[in-house]
């Protein structure tokens, strides 16, 4: 089983809908986050649209979450216990996890955008391993 304990910074996002047509990239055009897996299991993800400036009448995207969390190879579950996002709150957060070479490629659930139903697909490169 490949190790994600380390710390791993966000360098590709993609949308599609549930037909796999593409969509909006989450976090915008220039994505950026940090996400820290320790080895007592604990973990912390700060992700956001990096641009400098909005466009007029875009919200910027943000999300950041912390907590327990159980890695089984191809599944990533956290329990959150604090989130920019109220709704994250006692609800395990599942991650589906594959590997690309040296990259971590997460699926969260599907979720909203409008009216569209969006997969996300985060993919991670790690740039410290925790001792």
């Amino acid at each position: 089983m490949r190790d994600i304990v380390g710390t791993w910074r966000l360098v590709e996002t993609a949308g599609h809908d549930p037909e796999g047509r593409p969509l909006a990239p989450p976090y915008g055009p220039v994505p950026m986050g940090i996400v820290t897996f320790s080895a007592e299991g604990r973990m912390m993800a700060v992700l956001c649209d990096g641009r400098t400036e909005m466009p007029d009448g875009e919200k910027r995207e943000y999300n950041s979450y912390c907590g327990n969390y159980s890695f089984e190879g191809d599944r990533l579950v956290t329990k959150v216990d604090a989130a920019s996002d109220p709704s994250r709150f006692a609800i395990d957060q599942v991650r589906q996890v594959s590997f690309e070479g040296d990259r971590m490629v997460l699926r969260p659930p599907t979720d909203r955008v409008g009216d569209a139903v969006r997969q996300r697909v985060l993919t991670w490169e790690k740039i410290e391993s925790s001792q």
